[in-house]
């Protein structure tokens, strides 16, 4: 994530696996639907062994990539967010950074990875970092982002409808106050810097992104 949400992630950290939870904050049951397949689908799309994590919060998808064997070097801004991801996964090495300004350990990475976080950049930001990433992975290394993302303007609208006759008026603070993105504007980021691109979407509003670094 940016640090433009940390003091958000900070107020969350506590009760952040709650909110994830089947029985979580019942204005984003939809948002966390299937996630612990979400995180599971990222991992299956990861190609190893050394892992980048970006927003690794309270280390639930670094969790499974640790498990899986990956040597996992995480991402994280929040204070709050960066201890309890610590604490759960001790064999993970998380420092503080961001999406665009992180410190890059010195092993090849052969994936980049995020869930749930990737929209806390503008369309500009992720551009950005997607170009930045394209230096550091390998020939067929992949981006995997888990992320609320919009088929199209159409689709947006729906769900911003949906939300407002549900009085789920802290979603609809976060439908416009985030950064989310339309799978034409991430296609064509990736396919720019040299990526394929594949989107498969798990819940109404997230879609796993697996980006390919061309030969």
């Amino acid at each position: 994530m940016s640090r433009e949400f940390v003091d958000l992630f900070n107020n969350w950290a506590q009760s952040y696996d709650q909110t994830v939870s089947e029985d979580g904050d019942i204005e984003y049951r939809e948002v966390f639907e299937n996630y612990e397949e979400i995180l599971q689908s990222v991992v299956r799309n990861t190609e190893g062994p050394n892992i980048l994590e970006f927003g690794v919060g309270t280390g639930n998808l670094t969790r499974k990539l640790v498990n899986k064997g990956y040597n996992v070097y995480g991402i994280e801004p929040s204070e709050e967010m960066l201890k309890i991801g610590q604490l759960k996964v001790p064999e993970a090495k998380i420092k503080d950074g961001d999406f665009l300004d992180f410190q890059l350990p010195e092993v090849q990475i052969t994936s980049i990875v995020s869930s749930y976080a990737f929209h806390h950049l503008t369309d500009a930001d992720k551009d950005r970092a997607i170009e930045k990433y394209s230096r550091i992975l390998p020939e067929q290394g992949v981006i995997v982002f888990a992320d609320t993302v919009f088929k199209d303007k159409s689709a947006k609208r729906a769900i911003m409808e949906h939300a407002i006759a549900s009085y789920y008026n802290n979603l609809v603070d976060d439908l416009n106050s985030e950064h989310y993105s339309y799978l034409d504007n991430l296609t064509a980021m990736c396919e720019k810097h040299g990526f394929t691109v594949e989107f498969v979407q798990k819940n109404k509003y997230v879609w796993i992104m697996t980006a390919t670094k061309k030969q």
